[in-house]
């Protein structure tokens, strides 16, 4: 596959301090001017000021030159415009409006994290010590940038842009309300759901393991309890461990681990899961707010102001 993942997004938020705070809190560091960083996508999340929450930019990883003119030719077919100039294609998202660039850049560069050893019935892989998971102090801090969920109000033309138009493949579907979307082996990079309203609905940052899952929700969650949303749970499609917290704006951002990979397009077949067969295996149900999130009807007149 040419393309290789999500190299970065950028958010429009109204409380640019706050937000920017809760994103260091989370376990993203300082980068370049603007920036904030993974521990190995780099910089991955920039935040800038707009009236209402918005993901403004998607810059999608590429492996070379004839993957951006693949693209332009094929958005050319479905009637939206793109300028490719260098590295990069830049179009935009006909529906939500977002900026999307298609960029060559080389892969992120991920060394292994050594398998968490488990004892089980009649098996004992880790004797005479403690679990690691519990003995960590240090920060949890995201690996990468994963994925983002997007609402749209035209999830037909979204998709088409997303797979007619970039590439990306399709892995599964949820009814005819979501399509999940990868740009890369794993399950899904992008999610777009039919809603009533266009919005990002959350990005997700991977971290080693259900631990430091576990630790970095917990650790913000201490002083500022109303960021929860929902977790500890595991998704079905896409198999990953989860938890879902609030930022000041309104945006959901996510911790995962252990995400399907390895998918090859040739063998992987799309599955069609309807209502919350598709959404998780366990866990505590999701709250109304997850599935509609408080502000919709907010962001509705928002954006019919800003039009």
């Amino acid at each position: 596959m040419g393309l290789h993942g999500l190299a970065s997004v950028t958010i429009g938020v109204p409380n640019l301090e706050a937000t920017t705070a809760y994103y260091t809190d989370f376990g993203l560091t300082p980068g370049q001017p603007g920036w904030l960083r993974t521990t190995d996508g780099g910089d991955q999340l920039r935040l800038v000021s707009r009236p209402f929450r918005q993901l403004v930019e998607l810059v999608v990883r590429a492996a070379d030159h004839d993957d951006l003119r693949r693209a332009a030719a094929a958005l050319g077919q479905l009637g939206i415009s793109s300028v490719l100039t260098g590295d990069e294609l830049v179009s935009t998202e006909p529906v939500i409006g977002t900026r999307v660039v298609v960029r060559v850049s080389p892969p992120v560069d991920q060394q292994a994290v050594p398998a968490v050893s488990y004892n089980g019935p009649g098996r004992t892989e880790r004797a005479g010590r403690r679990a690691p998971g519990i003995l960590r102090a240090e920060p949890v801090r995201p690996r990468r940038l994963g994925h983002a969920v997007l609402g749209t109000t035209d999830l037909d033309l979204s998709r088409r842009f997303f797979v007619d138009g970039l590439g990306f493949k399709v892995s599964d579907y949820i009814g005819g309300l979501g399509v999940f979307m990868r740009c890369s082996s794993e399950h899904h990079n992008i999610l777009v759901l039919a809603a009533p309203v266009n919005f990002l609905h959350h990005t997700s940052w991977q971290v080693d393991d259900v631990d430091e899952i576990g630790r970095g929700a917990t650790r913000m969650l201490e002083e500022n309890p109303e960021r929860h949303v929902w977790g500890l749970g595991r998704h079905h499609a896409g198999s990953n461990f989860f938890w879902y917290l609030k930022d000041p704006a309104g945006n959901f951002s996510e911790y995962f681990a252990d995400m399907d990979c390895g998918i090859d397009d040739q063998l992987w077949t799309p599955e069609v899961f309807e209502g919350a067969e598709g959404l998780y295996s366990w866990g505590p149900p999701p709250p109304p707010s997850f599935l509609h999130p408080d502000d919709l009807a907010e962001l509705m007149i928002g954006t019919h102001a800003g039009a």
